[in-house]
């Protein structure tokens, strides 16, 4: 009695499952609920049930409306239990963005120069395949920021620093909310992907060149910069130390 998985907990367990084995990967959607049903003969309740969870978890972010971008689509691999409960706690108690961005600009800058200084023995294949991924023009912009915010956590990821990746875990909420609330006050959209994804290939290009000071600055501007055109932060901001 009570050692059946429920039926959510099944639909769970199959996409974790093309998680993990690499048939699904960051940028994929997920097969349409009905299709998802009548594959693992639940109901679609169970399957929603499913997806929540996924959400809760930072795997996948989910669009409502109809054609090809809506439904949910995979922003993460499968992480540990601390994580969640670090981005569960952080997202309930809300923090100012002024301070969501200060955190970043130190944490981030520390990273990206740890990285480049660790260059030959650090592996950074998780980003480059969400950079591939954000690469898609069919992605709508809350997608696209959904996937950036993956990008920034890969990073913490490789440090190898399980402190470091969990708390860029916890800020990840108050990370995409922010940045998803930041659209309102961008023009031209198309221009500031193509941006992003330049500041993003070059953060990149930074650490594999074994460069600190450039890796530092770049996420650093590519950080604060966004925030300043998104309305958020003034035009003046502190450089990390060269």
């Amino acid at each position: 009695m009570g050692s059946e998985p429920r039926a959510w907990e099944s639909v769970l367990a199959h996409i974790e499952a093309l998680l993990v084995d690499g048939t699904l990967r960051p940028g994929d959607h997920l097969p349409a609920e009905r299709a998802l049903a009548v594959d693992l003969g639940v109901a679609r309740s169970s399957v929603r049930e499913a997806i929540r969870v996924l959400e809760v978890m930072g795997l996948v972010r989910t669009q409502t409306g109809s054609g090809p971008t809506s439904g949910a689509i995979i922003v993460a691999r499968p992480v540990g239990g601390m994580q969640v409960l670090m981005r569960l706690q952080v997202a309930a108690s809300g923090f100012p963005v002024e301070d969501v961005v200060s955190a970043r600009l130190l944490l981030e800058s520390s990273v990206a120069g740890d990285l480049a200084d660790r260059a030959s023995s650090v592996d950074v294949s998780d980003a480059n395949d969400l950079l591939d991924a954000m690469d898609d023009p069919a992605l709508t912009p809350v997608e696209f920021l959904a996937l950036d915010a993956q990008f920034h956590l890969s990073l913490a990821n490789a440090s190898g620093n399980t402190v470091i990746s969990a708390t860029m875990a916890g800020l990840r909420s108050a990370i995409e909310g922010y940045v998803v609330a930041g659209l309102a006050g961008i023009a031209d959209w198309p221009s500031m992907a193509t941006r992003l994804r330049a500041e993003h290939r070059g953060v990149l290009a930074a650490i594999a060149d074994g460069d600190p000071v450039a890796a530092r600055t770049r996420i650093h501007d590519h950080i604060s910069g966004y925030y300043r055109d998104a309305a958020f932060l003034p035009s003046t901001s502190a450089h990390p130390s060269r």
